[in-house]
């Protein structure tokens, strides 16, 4: 009950250092002004095709087996994750995006790992290129975090805020109405990240 009270509130009452942020429903625009391009191939994806479900957006590296589980867990809940490689972060994507896929399966994590979610085009999440709808996320949401830290020789883009994405994997709730919801930072796991989604689910009846 807290969280959904909080969740009305600007994104501004949520300080900069917690490691979980809502966002703002006011902010203009929803994800379905957007679209981007899928992995390994032209197809372009209108992020309207996702209206009225919930969506995860995540700055995606691989390793993360439990976001498979998430995904198979809650597919006929209305529930989608959308993964976006970004070679920004240390330098760990360096790949073309042909090769993204066959090091998932055969390196790392390796054993035959195939993500069962749709994985987009290697771009900026950051910076003067970043892709459009993570400039909206990002606006929408209060940072988490605090700054960016010890990793700040590792980061790949220019300039550099506050708002920024602070590392792979940090994570972005979307609810049915195109709006975001919650900001997650790199650090908290895909556990935790799934209590807050199940509370979200709970609350539009989409659970019992």
């Amino acid at each position: 009950v807290l969280r959904t009270l909080r969740a009305m509130l600007s994104c501004s009452v949520c300080t900069a250092h917690s490691h979980f942020g809502f966002c703002d429903p006011t902010t203009n625009g929803t994800i379905y002004d957007y679209s981007a391009q899928v992995l390994n191939g032209p197809l372009k994806v209108d992020f309207s095709d996702f209206r009225g479900k919930f969506v995860l957006f995540v700055n995606y590296k691989g390793e993360k087996r439990h976001l498979n589980a998430l995904q198979e867990e809650l597919r006929d809940c209305g529930f989608i994750i959308l993964g976006f490689p970004s070679n920004q972060f240390g330098k760990q994507e360096p790949g073309a995006p042909a090769e993204i896929l066959p090091g998932l399966k055969y390196v790392r994590p390796g054993k035959g790992f195939v993500p069962n979610f749709q994985l987009f085009s290697k771009d900026d999440v950051n910076g003067e290129n970043e892709q459009g709808v993570y400039t909206f996320l990002k606006n929408s949401c209060s940072p988490v975090g605090g700054d960016l830290g010890d990793h700040v020789g590792r980061l790949f883009w220019e300039p550099m805020r506050i708002s920024d994405i602070k590392w792979n994997f940090e994570k972005f709730l979307v609810g049915p109405d195109g709006k975001p919801i919650m900001r997650w930072h790199p650090s908290i796991e895909v556990p935790e990240v799934r209590a807050d989604i199940y509370k979200h689910l709970h609350e539009n009846k989409i659970l019992d």
